[in-house]
């Protein structure tokens, strides 16, 4: 029981440690404007590869 006793002072001393510290506020956040980008003059196309690795959609 005393080992629970130590252990709840602890952390009453370490939730008054953390609420002593105060919490950042912001009045306003800025988000810069993003640049436009021009489309590529030629289309790219991914392709991608499926291997039969799992066989999970066979069951």
């Amino acid at each position: 029981m005393r080992d629970a006793d130590e252990l709840t002072c602890l952390l009453h001393a370490w939730r008054e440690d953390i609420d002593s510290v105060p919490f950042p506020t912001f009045a306003e956040l800025l988000i810069p404007k993003q640049k436009q980008r021009s489309a590529p003059a030629v289309a790219v196309s991914a392709s991608v590869q499926v291997t039969k690795t799992t066989g999970w959609r066979d069951r």
